[in-house]
C-alpha cells in the first residue's frame, strides 16, 4: 500500500512531507498540497472542464495514486472494471486499486490508520463513523477536503444547492473530511411492504374462514383488519395450502427480525406507532423513542399472542436474510411476508398482492418509517500528506457527474448501458445477458460507492430499474398515504460534538442491547407483564440513561435543522 509518486525530473513538485501518526498524541501539523502552478504548466492539470482530461500525457505518466477498497465478492477487481478503465482514459489520472474483502477490511482498518509509514492515499468504501472521523481529524490523520473544494466543482455545486447534505458532512470543527454517497429514490424510508398469497387467501375466503371479504377484494392495496388477518393466518397454519401432503410446512406470516428491510416493525403500526429498528423517529420535530409509549407494550403483547398461536413463524426471529429468501423459492410456503418486493422472495410473485398496513383493534393504520439513509457519509477519506492530492480530489469529483454516477452504481456504458442515449438524452439499459440476473451483472461491473443520483437524475440522466419503479408505485399505493404528517426519519448522519460522542459511546450500546434483549424475550415468551413493563420504563429512565441519549439526538437534530 506504500504510495509512490513518480515525478519526471520535476524537483519543484517534490513535497517535503512528514508522516502523520495515528497514535495517541497529535503529530505536528503537516502540509498537504502541491505546487499548483507546476502541476498546471508541466502536467496540464485542470479541473474546470468536465469533458477534458485532468492531466496531460506527461502527468499521466508521472503521477499515480494507490487506493485501498473493500469490494463485493462478486465484483471484478476494480483495476479490471471497464468503468475504471474508462475513467482513466477520460482523465489521465492513474489509480491503482487494492481490493480486499469486507471482512479483511474490518480486520485491517485500525492497522491502516495506525501505520503512518505505510498507508494508501485514500480509502474507498471507508465506512467511517462520525466518531472515527472526529478522532482521526483531531490527530491530523485525515485530509480536510473542505479546504480543497475549488478543485471539486461537482461536489461544490452539490453542497451549495443542498445545505442538508453539507450539514451531514460537516464536523464539529466546521470542516468536511469524507465524501458522500447520495442515491435518492424515495425507497429506503419504507423498507417493509406486506405481501399476501392470493390463491391461499382466496381458499380461506371460499372456506368461510374470513368474514367481510370476497375474491374480488384480493388486489394490490387491500386493507385487512387485524382480525381478518388473524383468521386468514390461522387457516394457512391449519391446512395443506401448497398441496404437498404436509400441513406443517406452511409459514403463515414471516419476516426477518430486526433486518434493515422486511422486519417486524410495521406490525406496531396496528397500534398507531411508526416504529423502526432503532425505535427512534422524529414526531413534530421531537426525537421520540417508541419504546416509551404504552402503546408499544400493547402492541408487543398482541404480536406475542400471534407468535404463541403460530400465526407468525417463530423462525422469523432467528433466520438470516439469505435463508429467508431461499425459503421462498420452489414450492410455496409463505402465506404472507414482509419485504420491499415480492419478486426477490418468491418464485411466483404474480400470486402475491401488496397490502396496505393492517388495521389494528383500535382502528389505527400506519407503518414503519425507517432511518435508512439516502445520504451516506464516510464513504471515502483521504490521508493527510498525500502528494498532489488536488489531482486525486478532482478525479473523484468526476464520480459526482450523474452520467458517471449511474455507471459507478450500475455498470458501464457498453456492458450495462447502450452506447447511444435515447431521444431524451438518457441512458438506455441493455438486455441482461442470458443466464445472468440484473443483480449479478451489476455487482460484477459496478464498484458502487460515491455517487450523486438525486431525484432530478432519474428524470434527466438514467431511468430507474423497472423493479425500483414498481416499488415506488407500491409505496405510493400502500405505504406513503399511511404516514401521519409530522412523522419523519431521524437522520443517521447527524453531527455530534466530541463530548456528545463520548456520552453515546458510554451509554447507547447498553441501551440498544437492553431494548433488544427484552423485546425478543417478550415477543417469544408470551408478552410483557405490567410489572416488567414498569421495571423496563424505570430502567430506561435510570440505569441505561435514555434521557441523556435522547437529549443528544435532539440537540444534534436541532443543529442540523437550523443549518439550512
Amino acid at each position: 500500500m506504500k504510495k509512490f509518486v513518480s515525478l519526471l525530473a520535476a524537483a519543484a513538485l517534490m513535497l517535503s512531507l512528514t508522516a502523520c501518526g495515528g497514535g495517541g498524541s497529535a503529530p505536528a501539523k503537516q502540509q498537504t498540497g502541491s505546487d499548483i502552478d507546476t502541476l498546471v504548466s508541466e502536467y496540464g492539470f485542470q479541473w474546470t472542464d468536465p469533458d477534458a482530461p485532468i492531466l496531460n500525457e506527461a502527468g499521466r505518466d508521472a503521477i499515480s495514486f494507490n487506493i485501498y477498497s473493500s469490494k463485493n465478492a462478486s465484483a471484478l477487481d476494480y483495476n479490471d472494471m471497464k468503468i475504471m478503465q474508462d475513467l482513466y482514459e477520460s482523465t489521465n489520472v492513474a489509480v491503482n486499486w487494492e481490493n480486499v474483502s469486507e471482512s479483511v477490511y474490518g480486520q485491517q482498518k485500525n492497522l491502516i490508520f495506525g501505520n503512518a509509514d505505510d498507508r494508501p492515499d485514500a480509502i474507498y468504501h471507508a465506512g467511517m463513523s462520525a466518531g472515527e472521523i472526529i478522532k482521526y481529524a483531531q490527530r491530523n490523520v485525515l485530509l480536510p477536503i473542505s479546504d480543497y473544494l475549488e478543485y471539486m466543482p461537482n461536489l461544490s455545486k452539490i453542497l451549495e444547492e443542498r445545505p442538508d447534505i453539507k450539514a451531514q458532512l460537516t464536523s464539529e470543527d466546521g470542516k468536511i473530511y469524507s465524501l458522500p454517497r447520495v442515491e435518492e429514490m424515495g425507497l429506503l424510508q419504507h423498507p417493509n411492504l406486506l405481501f399476501l398469497n392470493k390463491s391461499w387467501a382466496q381458499a380461506a375466503i371460499d372456506a368461510g374462514a374470513v368474514s367481510g371479504l370476497t375474491a374480488d377484494d384480493l388486489k394490490d392495496g387491500l386493507s385487512l383488519t387485524c382480525d381478518q388477518m388473524a383468521d386468514m393466518l390461522a387457516y394457512f397454519r391449519d391446512n395443506d395450502m401448497n398441496g404437498n401432503g404436509k400441513a406443517d410446512d406452511e409459514r403463515p406470516l414471516s419476516f426477518v427480525y430486526n433486518n434493515w428491510q422486511g422486519n417486524q416493525c410495521d406490525l406496531y403500526g396496528m397500534f398507531g406507532l411508526n416504529d423502526n429498528t432503532d425505535h427512534r423517529v422524529i414526531v413534530d420535530g421531537k426525537v421520540t423513542y417508541t419504546v416509551q409509549d404504552d402503546r408499544f407494550k400493547e402492541a408487543t403483547n398482541y404480536i406475542a399472542d400471534w407468535v404463541d398461536q403460530g400465526l407468525i413463524d417463530k423462525v422469523s426471529f432467528e433466520i438470516s436474510q439469505d435463508n429467508f429468501l431461499a425459503n421462498g423459492k420452489g414450492s410455496e410456503t409463505y402465506g404472507a411476508f414482509y419485504w420491499w418486493e415480492s419478486e426477490t422472495v418468491v418464485s411466483d410473485p404474480e400470486n402475491y398482492i401488496c397490502c396496505s398496513p393492517l388495521i389494528g383493534p383500535n382502528g389505527d393504520q400506519t407503518l414503519c418509517v425507517s432511518n435508512n439513509p439516502e445520504v451516506s457519509t464516510g464513504e471515502v477519506i483521504f490521508f493527510n500528506g498525500v502528494p498532489n492530492v488536488e489531482v486525486l480530489l478532482a478525479y473523484f469529483d468526476r464520480y459526482y457527474d450523474p452520467l458517471v454516477s449511474a455507471q459507478i452504481n450500475y455498470g458501464p456504458i457498453g456492458i450495462v448501458y447502450e452506447e447511444e442515449l435515447d431521444a431524451d438524452g438518457m441512458l438506455v439499459q441493455k438486455e441482461v445477458p442470458e443466464g445472468m440476473t440484473s443483480d449479478e451483472l451489476r455487482l460484477q461491473n459496478a464498484p458502487l460507492g460515491i455517487i450523486y443520483l438525486s431525484e432530478d437524475a432519474w428524470n434527466t440522466v438514467v431511468h430507474m430499474e423497472p423493479r425500483a419503479q414498481l416499488r415506488l408505485e407500491r409505496l405510493d399505493l400502500c405505504a406513503k398515504p399511511y404516514v401521519p404528517n409530522g412523522v419523519e426519519p431521524c437522520p443517521t448522519n447527524l453531527q455530534f460534538t466530541l463530548e456528545e460522542l463520548n456520552t453515546l459511546s458510554s451509554y447507547e450500546s447498553n441501551l440498544n442491547d437492553y431494548i433488544r434483549t427484552n423485546l425478543i424475550k417478550w415477543l417469544m415468551g408470551g408478552g410483557v407483564s405490567d410489572a416488567d413493563w414498569t421495571t423496563f420504563q424505570n430502567d430506561l429512565n435510570g440505569r441505561v440513561n435514555l434521557s441523556a441519549i435522547q437529549k443528544i439526538y435532539q440537540d444534534a437534530y436541532d443543529r442540523y435543522v437550523a443549518s439550512f
